[in-house]
């Protein structure tokens, strides 16, 4: 997909466009529900720049390119965008990508907000070029962890898929569980049908599965095996990526589909500006608006002010990071330093443990806040 986006409003600010460059999954195999949602924040934000009169009166104007989840592709995007004179580049959901894009911009030195990838490492050296909105997985994961000690889970499974992402999750849940005398045992999604891994499950004594795998493939079949499994009928399971937070989870599932506690980056209750953009989002996705969406609407206001305060030379963006106090839809976003981190961080977005109710698989729970 190789589109520009010029949401009303632009026509009515006067100059030349100050192009961004936006990454998103919009096909298979990504996370195409996350891609859409992300998307629908990043648009809406651009339209109501422009209908506050753009930057100094030139319009904001998005070029999107769709990573279908492959880090070779986003790079090469990277560099087109950057031939295409883009100001800055933003987006992505996936952790993976979100590295390789992160390694093109800083090497172009092309500015570039990460709007949702968490992993830890974003980059392999400190830079200047890159900030981050999306928290830390270290952070958000054990949160989680904590959540699961918690609910009394201590011997956790985890069936995974060969990542990066997948394998740093399982080793900040195992780091965080040990010594609350956790164990963490890793089961392998590509060597064991769904029926396997349930005697996998019953052999281990598992008291918590999560699915640290793709979406909607092998997830649903694995959920569909576990709930079927009276063997199993006391085992939580759990999918800290998010995977129940997309309407496709639930239409996919039904009430298989509930009581499945996720990762989210929303506070407890939104404050008015998290109300009216909420609002929008849902009418221009026609669904509730995840936290991917306001991700996106978060991410085009802070490179907004960047742009206005800072200009929009390249060089002045990426020095712009420290400097910024903007008001999200999440609360106050400032960039810092984090041990650990080389990227340009916001510490941090508020996370919470949800799920959907399982009485009403359309309502959410708020199980645990971090």
């Amino acid at each position: 997909m190789n589109t520009s986006t010029s949401p009303s409003g632009a026509e009515t600010a006067e100059g030349v466009p100050v192009r961004l460059g936006a990454l998103v999954p919009l096909s298979r195999p990504g996370w195409v529900g996350a891609g859409r949602h992300l998307l629908a924040g990043l648009e809406l934000a651009v339209r109501e720049v422009n209908d506050s009169g753009g930057i100094g009166g030139r319009p904001l104007e998005l070029v999107v390119r769709d990573t279908a989840a492959d880090p070779e592709r986003a790079a090469a995007a990277v560099d087109e965008l950057a031939g295409l004179g883009v100001a800055a580049v933003v987006g992505e959901y996936h952790s993976v990508v979100a590295r390789a894009v992160a390694a093109r911009a800083d090497a172009l030195g092309v500015p570039y907000l990460c709007s949702s990838a968490v992993l830890d490492a974003l980059t392999e050296e400190p830079t200047e070029w890159v900030a981050r909105l999306a928290p830390a997985q270290s952070h958000g994961w054990r949160t989680y962890a904590d959540f699961l000690l918690g609910a009394g889970r201590r011997r956790i499974a985890v069936v995974t898929q060969p990542s990066v992402y997948w394998a740093t999750g399982t080793r900040v849940l195992r780091d965080h569980v040990a010594p609350h005398g956790g164990s963490v045992v890793e089961l392998d999604a590509n060597g064991l049908t769904p029926e396997a891994l349930c005697d996998a499950l019953v052999d281990h004594g598992a008291t918590a599965l999560l699915l640290l795998v793709g979406h909607a493939e092998p997830a649903v079949p694995i959920v569909r095996a576990v709930r079927s499994d009276p063997r199993l009928a006391e085992l939580l399971i759990g999918a800290p990526a998010g995977q129940p937070e997309f309407a496709e989870w639930a239409e996919l599932l039904g009430r298989d589909g509930a009581g499945i506690p996720f990762l989210r980056y929303l506070p407890e209750r939104p404050g008015p500006l998290g109300e009216h953009v909420g609002k929008e989002l849902g009418e221009r996705l026609g669904e509730e608006p995840s936290f991917v969406a306001f991700e996106g609407w978060d991410t085009v206001t802070v490179l907004a002010e960047a742009l206005r305060a800072h200009g929009t030379d390249r060089s002045a963006v990426a020095g712009a990071w420290p400097h910024l106090a903007v008001e999200g839809t999440r609360g106050p976003i400032r960039f810092s330093r984090t041990p650990g981190i080389g990227v340009w961080q916001w510490t941090w977005p508020p996370v919470q443990v949800a799920d959907r109710d399982p009485a009403d698989p359309d309502r959410f729970r708020i199980l645990r806040t971090g």
